[in-house]
C-alpha cells in the first residue's frame, strides 16, 4: 500500500508540530511549511496527496491560493483551517473548492477522520464558483464552536437546492439563516419570499401559498398570486411550519412530490420551481405523535436538518453581537459606538436569554437610545435587565403587583376567552373586538409601568415610537397622568 503524503502550510510553528506528530502516527508522510510559496511549489510540481492549509500566511492568503490549486489539480483534496471563524470564511472556502473547512482550535480526532475520508474518495473535480460580492458581510455573527458547526453546514448547503428545515428557539435568527442560504446560493438572482404560518388565519393559508382565482371564495374579487408563484425560480421560506394546518400540509406535500399545484378555485396546473426552506421552534416529531403534523411531510421537509443554538449555548458570542448591534445603532444615528465593561459583560453571560439574540438586540438598542454614557456599566445593564413590575400591593384595575406586562396581557386574554368563547368557533369580528378592548388599557398600563417613558413603552410593545405617539393621540390617552 502506497504511503500518502500530506502537505501542511501554517505560519504557526506549534500547530505545524502538533499536526506533524499526530498525522505521522497515523502512517502518513508529512511535509511542513510556514508560507504559501513553498506550498504552491510542491503542489505545482505534483507533490502531495492532500493539502492542509491555514488562511492567513505571511506571503499569501490560503483562500486566494485555493482556486489556483484546484485549477491545476482539481482532484487534490484541500482542507482549510482558520482562526477567522466567520460564516464568510466557511462560505469562501467551500465556494473555492475546499474539501472541508475547520475553524481553529480544532479537534485532532476530527481532523484525522476528515483526512481519512478525503484520501479514500474517488477522484472527482470539485466545482469552484466565484462569489460576486466577496466583501459583503453575512448577517450572522459568532465565533463559538456551536456557530462554527452551523457555518460549516450552511457553506455546504449554499451550492445545493436541498430542502432545509431550521430548528431553534424564537429569536435565534432562523430567518437570517434562510436568507443567507438564498443570497449566497444558486438562486440568489431570483426572489426570496417568506411566509409565517403562525401569522396567517388557517382559512387563508392555502390561498396565501398557492394563490386564488377570482370568485374562489367570498371576497376574492380578483385573481391573486400565491407565495409559490411569487418565489418561482427562487426560495420560499416557510416560517413556523409546525403551525401549518393539516389540510394545508396535504397540499404542500403534493406540491413537493409532484412539483406542481393549482390555485384555490382554479384548474390550471402551475409548475413549481422553488427551493423550500422551513423553520420551527416546535418539536415536529412531538407534533407527529400528537397527530398534528404529517410524518410523510416531515421527511420531505427534513432533508437537511439545521439546528441553531440558543444564546445561552453560545454566551462567548455575546460581546461580538453587542459590538455589532451597538455599532449599527451608532452608525444609523451618527453617534459614537458605546463600549461595554467586563463586569457588565460577565453579568450578561450569566443571563438565561429566553428571547435569545433578538432579546440582546433589543437591550442594546434600548441602552444606546436611553443612556448618554460612553461605556455600558454593570449598573446600567442591571437596571435594564430587571423585569418591569406593575401595580401596587394588591390587584388594582386588573393589574397585580410584581406581575410582568406579558403576564398581565396573558391573564386578560384568558379571562376574555373564558367569558366570550364558550364554543369552538370564534365570534365574527373577533380581531377588532379584541383590539378595541385591549389596545387602550394595554398602552396605558405600559406607560404607567415605564413611568411615562414613551421610548421604553414603544420597545416593550414592539411598536415604532412614531406609531405609539399616533396611537396615544388617536385613543386620547393622557400621558400627564402616567
Amino acid at each position: 500500500m502506497t504511503v500518502k503524503t500530506l502537505l501542511i502550510a501554517d505560519d504557526d510553528k506549534a500547530i505545524r508540530t502538533v499536526l506533524s506528530k499526530a498525522l505521522e502516527r497515523e502512517g502518513y508522510t508529512v511535509k511542513l511549511t510556514g508560507n504559501a510559496a513553498t506550498l504552491w511549489h510542491w503542489v505545482s510540481h505534483g507533490e502531495g496527496d492532500l493539502v492542509i492549509s491555514d488562511v492567513v500566511m505571511p506571503d499569501e492568503n490560503g483562500l486566494d491560493l485555493l482556486p489556483k490549486i484546484k485549477k491545476i489539480r482539481p482532484d487534490l483534496p484541500v482542507i482549510i483551517m482558520s482562526a477567522q471563524n466567520t460564516l464568510m470564511t466557511a462560505v469562501k472556502a467551500t465556494e473555492r473548492g475546499a474539501y472541508e473547512y475547520l475553524p481553529k482550535p480544532f479537534d485532532l480526532n476530527e481532523l484525522k477522520s476528515i483526512v481519512r475520508k478525503a484520501l479514500t474518495l474517488k477522484p472527482n473535480a470539485i466545482a469552484v464558483n466565484n462569489m460576486d460580492n466577496e466583501t459583503e458581510e453575512l448577517p450572522l455573527i459568532g465565533r463559538s464552536s456551536a456557530m462554527q458547526n452551523v457555518y460549516r453546514v450552511m457553506a455546504r448547503l449554499m451550492t445545493t437546492d436541498l430542502t432545509v428545515t431550521i430548528a431553534g428557539e424564537s429569536g435565534t435568527g432562523k430567518e437570517l439563516v434562510a436568507k443567507a442560504l438564498h443570497d449566497f446560493g444558486k438562486r440568489k438572482n431570483s426572489p426570496f419570499v417568506a411566509l409565517n404560518m403562525a401569522a396567517i388565519p388557517r382559512e387563508l393559508i392555502e390561498s396565501e401559498l398557492f394563490g386564488h382565482e377570482k370568485g374562489a371564495f367570498t371576497g376574492a374579487e380578483s385573481r391573486s398570486s400565491g407565495r409559490f408563484e411569487q418565489a418561482q425560480g427562487g426560495s420560499l421560506f416557510l416560517d413556523e411550519i409546525g403551525d401549518m394546518p393539516l389540510e394545508a400540509q396535504t397540499r404542500l406535500l403534493r406540491v413537493l412530490q409532484e412539483g406542481e399545484y393549482t390555485a384555490v378555485g382554479g384548474k390550471r396546473v402551475i409548475k413549481s420551481n422553488v427551493r423550500i426552506i422551513c423553520a420551527t421552534h416546535r418539536d415536529l416529531k412531538s407534533l407527529i405523535s400528537q397527530g398534528l403534523f404529517r410524518e410523510d411531510l416531515y421527511y420531505r421537509l427534513n432533508v437537511v436538518p439545521l439546528r441553531l443554538p440558543s444564546l445561552r449555548e453560545r454566551v462567548e458570542d455575546i460581546h461580538d453581537l453587542m459590538r455589532h448591534f451597538l455599532n449599527s445603532y451608532a452608525q444609523e444615528n451618527n453617534q459614537t459606538p458605546k463600549l461595554i465593561d467586563n463586569q457588565a459583560l460577565d453579568y450578561l453571560k450569566s443571563h438565561d436569554w429566553p428571547g435569545n439574540v433578538r432579546e440582546l438586540e433589543n437591550l442594546c438598542q434600548r441602552i444606546a437610545a436611553l443612556y448618554s454614557e460612553d461605556t455600558i456599566t454593570l449598573d446600567i445593564v442591571e437596571s435594564e435587565m430587571v423585569p418591569i413590575s406593575i401595580g401596587g400591593p394588591s390587584e388594582e384595575n386588573g393589574i397585580i403587583a410584581n406581575e410582568t406586562l406579558q403576564d398581565s396581557i396573558n391573564r386578560h386574554l384568558k379571562r376574555y376567552f373564558e367569558a366570550h368563547l364558550p364554543h369552538d368557533l370564534p365570534p365574527p369580528g373577533l380581531y377588532n373586538r379584541l383590539l378595541r378592548e385591549f389596545e387602550k388599557p394595554l398602552i396605558e398600563n405600559t406607560l404607567s409601568a415605564t413611568r411615562g417613558n414613551q421610548i421604553k413603552a414603544a420597545d416593550l410593545l414592539g411598536l415604532n415610537r412614531n406609531t405609539l405617539r399616533k396611537k396615544i393621540n388617536e385613543l386620547d390617552i393622557d400621558v400627564r397622568k402616567k
